[in-house]
C-alpha cells in the first residue's frame, strides 16, 4: 500500500492533479472501468443542485434506512472529517476502509492523473460496491455533466434548485447552469425538479433526451396542514406527515421531492408510511441551521450564495432571535460576496470577519472592504475563527445569538472550535 494512513493519502491527492478542479469524464470513466462496473441495483439516485443536495441526500438516506435497505450515500464537501463524506447504512466509513479504497483506485489508475475529488469518488463508489447495497445515493460536486459522478448511471436523477454559484465554471446565468445540472438526467428515467420554475434550458433538454420530468406542483406536490403535511404524488398520496427535523421552510419543498424520487423507485423498492415518518424525524446534518444552545445560541448556516443566504434569513425570521444577531463571517473569494452581504446586513448588529484556511479563501482585509462598500455596520476583522466567535460572544447580551456563516470551511472551524 502507497500509505499507511488516511491523512497521508489526502495530502498527496491534494498534490496528484496540477488543477484542483478539472471537469470532464474521460479521466475518471477510464479509471473507473478498470475498477469494475457497478453492479446492477434497483435504486441509485444521483443529486444535483445549487442548494439542498446535502439535505436531501441525508433524507433519503435517512427514509431508506428505515424501510429495511441497506444505504450507501456520497456527499460533499465535509465538515469535519473526510470519512462524513462516504456513509454505509447512515455511518460513516472508517479509515482502514477508505485506505483500502484508496489503494484500488491507486492501483487502478495507474498513470492516470485524478484530482482530488474525482480520487473521493472514485473511492466512495469502490466502497459501494463492495457492500452488497440496495440504494446509492451520490450527490455531485460541481454542476453535473462534467461532474466526477456522473459517471455512473442512475435510475432516477434529483435537481434540487438553481441558482448562481460557481459562475466561472458553470456560467453567468441560470439558464447556461441549468443546461450543466440536467446533464445527470438520463433517456427513460424519471428526472425530479425539486423547484416549481426551473429553468426553460432544464425542461428543454429533458424532452431532448428522453427523460421523464417530473416538477414540483405540476406532478407532484405538498400542502401545509395544522402540525403535519401533505404530499401528493402520480400514484401516491402520503398524508400525516411529521415537519422534516432539519430547520428551515424550503425543507418542506426538499422532502416533497425526495418523496418523488421514493415514489419514482417503489416498484422495485417500496417504502412503508411508518418509514417516511420516522425518516424524517430522524434527521441531523451538522451546518444546516444548526442551533447550539447556550447562554448566548450559536447559528451554524454553511450558505455561501446569496440564493442560500435567502433562505438563511426565512429561517432567521422563523426562529424569531429576541435579542441582536452578532455574525462572525468568512467566506471564499470565487463567491458573490458583495450579494451575501447585502442579503445579511439589515439583520446583524455587528459583524467579525474572519481569514478561511482554503487556497479560495478571501482576504480578510478584502472581505471588510467589501462589507464596508455593502452597508455592513460595525465591522471587526479577527486573525481566526475562535477569535471571531469570541469576540461576537463578548459583544453579545442575554437574548442575543450569533450567527457563523459564509463558507463550509468557517462552519467546520467553528464546529471545531465548538468541540475543542
Amino acid at each position: 500500500m502507497r500509505f499507511d494512513t488516511l491523512q497521508d493519502w489526502l495530502n498527496w491527492q491534494e498534490t496528484l492533479h496540477p488543477e484542483e478542479i478539472e471537469l470532464g469524464l474521460e479521466r475518471v470513466q477510464h479509471v473507473w472501468e478498470q475498477l469494475c462496473p457497478m453492479p446492477d441495483l434497483p435504486g441509485i439516485i444521483t443529486i444535483a443542485g445549487t442548494n439542498g443536495k446535502g439535505s436531501c441526500a441525508m433524507m433519503l438516506e435517512s427514509i431508506y434506512h428505515h424501510a429495511g435497505y441497506r444505504t450507501g450515500s456520497y456527499t460533499s464537501p465535509h465538515l469535519l472529517k473526510y470519512n462524513e463524506r462516504i456513509r454505509l447504512q447512515c455511518q460513516p466509513v472508517d479509515d482502514q476502509q477508505l485506505c483500502h479504497a484508496f489503494e484500488a483506485v491507486d492501483q487502478a489508475r495507474a498513470e492516470t492523473s485524478l484530482t482530488y475529488f474525482e480520487f473521493g469518488t472514485l473511492a466512495a463508489l469502490f466502497c459501494f460496491m463492495q457492500s452488497g447495497l440496495d440504494v446509492i445515493i451520490l450527490e455531485t460536486g460541481l454542476g453535473g455533466r462534467l461532474d466526477a459522478v456522473n459517471i455512473i448511471n442512475s435510475d432516477v436523477a434529483l435537481l434540487t434548485s438553481v441558482a448562481l454559484d460557481h459562475q466561472d465554471w458553470l456560467g453567468d446565468d441560470r439558464e447556461t447552469i441549468g443546461y450543466e445540472k440536467a446533464g445527470i438526467f438520463r433517456a427513460g428515467k424519471p428526472a425530479v425538479c425539486a423547484e416549481n420554475n426551473p429553468p426553460q434550458s432544464v425542461l428543454d433538454y429533458a424532452d431532448s433526451i428522453g427523460a421523464l420530468c417530473l416538477r414540483q406542483e405540476k406532478d407532484f406536490g405538498y400542502q401545509i396542514q395544522e402540525h403535519a403535511w401533505l404530499w401528493h404524488g402520480q400514484q401516491q398520496t402520503r398524508t400525516a406527515l411529521p415537519m422534516p427535523a432539519l430547520r428551515g421552510d424550503v425543507q418542506l419543498q426538499n422532502a416533497s421531492a425526495v418523496l418523488a424520487v421514493i415514489e419514482a423507485l417503489d416498484e422495485g423498492l417500496p417504502v412503508q408510511q411508518a418509514a417516511v415518518r420516522q425518516g424524517l424525524l430522524d434527521l441531523e446534518l451538522p451546518g444546516r441551521f444548526q442551533v447550539i444552545a447556550g447562554d448566548i445560541p450559536l447559528i451554524l448556516d454553511v450558505a455561501h450564495n446569496p440564493a442560500a443566504v435567502d433562505e438563511l434569513v426565512k429561517s432567521l425570521n422563523t426562529y424569531r432571535c429576541q435579542g441582536q444577531i452578532h455574525l462572525v463571517l468568512g467566506m471564499l473569494k470565487d463567491k458573490d460576496v458583495g450579494g451575501v452581504i447585502e442579503r445579511l446586513s439589515p439583520l446583524v448588529s455587528s459583524c467579525y470577519l474572519v481569514p478561511v484556511t482554503a487556497a479560495r479563501g478571501l482576504d480578510v482585509m478584502e472581505l471588510a472592504r467589501i462589507a464596508e462598500s455593502h452597508g455592513m455596520q460595525y465591522c471587526q476583522t479577527c486573525s481566526s475563527i475562535s477569535q471571531g466567535i469570541q469576540e461576537a460572544l463578548a459583544h453579545a447580551r442575554p437574548g442575543d445569538s450569533v450567527l457563523i456563516t459564509g463558507s463550509f470551511y468557517t462552519v467546520a472551524a467553528a464546529l471545531q472550535y465548538h468541540v475543542d
